[in-house]
């Protein structure tokens, strides 16, 4: 590139100095000189080059998860009920008996034995006598209170209703059931009901009398089937009627009852 340029201004520099004059020469001359060393020492211009702008990366930014306060579950609190404690009996007796019913003229239910133990369910609406349930038995049964040392209040307890053992299997109730007044004695009779020997218990009378304005309970054993009769003193005086109802009694309970025909005063 260089030895091509140079030959043409040679090449007008000749053709010049044969067709010019001096001073237009040197014009000349002094043109192309300006010319070649312009392209001899020509600086090419830089291009601009662009810096590249920095994109700023995102920061990520984490939303936080939230965490549930857990709820406070509330323990209830347990209340116990505290439990009935039932008056408890000893058997303070070398011997004794626990009956169907809360008098001596009720039939023998249950033997009991110096020491024997139970505790009391029940007591009498007619007097003290005392409804339990005894550790050798099965069954609740009634007993004196002076036959047992006693341990708690027996007025906790309920006022337990009479409950017979009732069976007809074997044996009828009395018939003929009569009762007659004389005065202040009423006289009840029946007739006898046929029970062999080891069977025989004879009658109970559950009777309610008046004496002195009072209402009094007069439950009644009979020995054997072959009393009949029985007297009791009845008077005036108290708002409640007389009256009863009456047994035939067996070893293992006691008949359907029979309503006796009290007389009025």
């Amino acid at each position: 590139m260089k030895n091509y340029s140079a030959f043409l201004i040679l090449l007008f520099i000749f053709i010049s100095a044969c067709g010019s004059s001096l001073k237009t020469e040197f014009t000349m001359t002094a043109t192309l000189q300006t010319a070649t060393a312009a392209m001899w020492t020509g600086t090419p211009t830089p291009s601009a080059t662009s810096t590249p702008t920095n994109t700023p990366t995102p920061t990520l930014t984490l939303t936080p998860t939230l965490t549930p306060t857990p709820t406070i579950s509330l323990t209830p609190t347990i209340t116990f009920t505290p439990t009935f404690d039932f008056p408890k009996v000893t058997v303070n007796k070398a011997l004794a008996a626990c009956k169907f019913g809360p008098a001596k003229a009720y039939l023998w239910k249950f033997d009991l034995k110096l020491g024997d133990k139970g505790i009391v369910w029940g007591r009498s609406p007619y007097n003290d006598w005392l409804y339990v349930k005894m550790d050798r038995w099965n069954d609740g049964c009634w007993l004196s209170p002076y036959v047992v040392d006693v341990q708690g209040d027996v007025n906790t307890v309920i006022v337990e209703q009479i409950r017979l053992w009732i069976t007809n299997a074997l044996y009828g109730p009395p018939g003929d059931v009569r009762a007659v007044r004389d005065g202040d004695q009423v006289t009840v009779t029946w007739d006898d009901v046929y029970m062999t020997q080891d069977d025989d218990r004879g009658y109970f009378l559950d009777v309610w009398v008046c004496q002195d304005g009072n209402y009094v309970w007069m439950p009644t054993a009979m020995p054997d089937q072959y009393h009949t009769y029985v007297t009791f003193t009845d008077g005036p005086g108290c708002p409640q009627p007389s009256g009863g109802k009456i047994y035939t009694v067996e070893k293992h309970g006691y008949t359907s009852p029979v309503e006796i025909p009290w007389p009025s005063n």
